[in-house]
């Protein structure tokens, strides 16, 4: 595990974030993802082994500035959507 803040580093992102956002946990597998950037949206995507896609995407002055979205084997999406404050979470499967 890795937190937020590391990524952000790891990447070289110097962007503005909620303090509990940047101290939010996340699996170390997207430091080893790929990070392309589109009108202020980053994206990091990687595939596992087990076939499994993780996307990213760090939208810094979104309304939801992280949403993380897995693609899973069977076609089904899971994941998270982290709001400007704690406990604005929603899970994907929520929306």
């Amino acid at each position: 595990m890795m937190i937020f803040e590391e990524l952000l580093n790891h990447f070289e992102i110097r962007e503005t974030f909620p303090n509990y956002l940047l101290n939010q946990t996340f699996n170390d597998v997207f430091l080893e993802g790929d990070i392309t950037k589109k009108d202020n949206i980053y994206e990091i995507t990687v595939t596992t082994r087990q076939d499994l896609t993780h996307m990213m995407f760090i939208k810094p002055r979104e309304e939801f500035p992280v949403v993380i979205m897995s693609i899973l084997p069977n076609g089904l999406l899971n994941g998270m959507k982290f709001g400007q404050n704690k406990g604005d979470e929603i899970p994907i499967n929520k929306l």
